[in-house]
């Protein structure tokens, strides 16, 4: 199988489904939720009356976003941390492209389908649950992502590719 893949500088957690099936289905549903903290329900019900519609969505966003880092912030100080599940494999993300990625070393076992968490280098910056089955060692296809989060590795997708396309004009002039 031949995939043209975008070299990315992210990386993954990951485990076999099969080890706990139950509590990563859980925390899968847990991230794609964290969009529901209290500020972003706050604000989803300002803009469901119409609170918003005088204010600068880019102020607005800005504001929840130093709020939430005022939080984290919070959190940190208090010494909270996000309650996740405990993953056997850490590895670096090679190249990805919509629906595959590949890892920078050959671990996988192929036909077996694991879980994973991906810090996505996006603002804000946050942990993205997949489901994903192993094509060969190192090449993988995504078979669950959330909406919102596939939406997320798409844009992140283009923008690696824009990189590149930066560099190889850059290099050849």
């Amino acid at each position: 199988m031949s995939v043209r893949l975008v070299k990315a500088p992210i990386d993954i957690l990951f485990s076999e489904v099969e080890t706990d099936k139950e509590a990563y289905m859980r925390e899968y549903e847990q991230l794609s939720e964290s969009d529901d903290d209290p500020i972003n329900q706050w604000l989803k019900l300002a803009r469901a009356k119409g609170e918003t519609s005088d204010t600068d969505p880019v102020l607005l966003n800005l504001m929840v976003e130093l709020h939430k880092k005022i939080d984290a912030l919070e959190r940190f100080l208090k010494n909270e941390e996000p309650k996740r599940v405990s993953l056997t494999h850490e590895v670096a993300i090679e190249s990805i492209v919509f629906e595959h990625f590949k890892l920078s070393e050959d671990i996988l076992q192929k036909g077996t389908v694991y879980y994973g968490r991906v810090s996505m280098p996006v603002h804000p910056k946050r942990d993205v649950g997949i489901f994903f089955i192993a094509l060969d060692s190192s090449l993988a296809k995504i078979t669950k992502i959330h909406e919102r989060d596939e939406r997320e590795w798409g844009a992140y997708l283009t923008a690696r590719e824009r990189v590149l396309i930066r560099e190889a004009r850059e290099s050849k002039e």
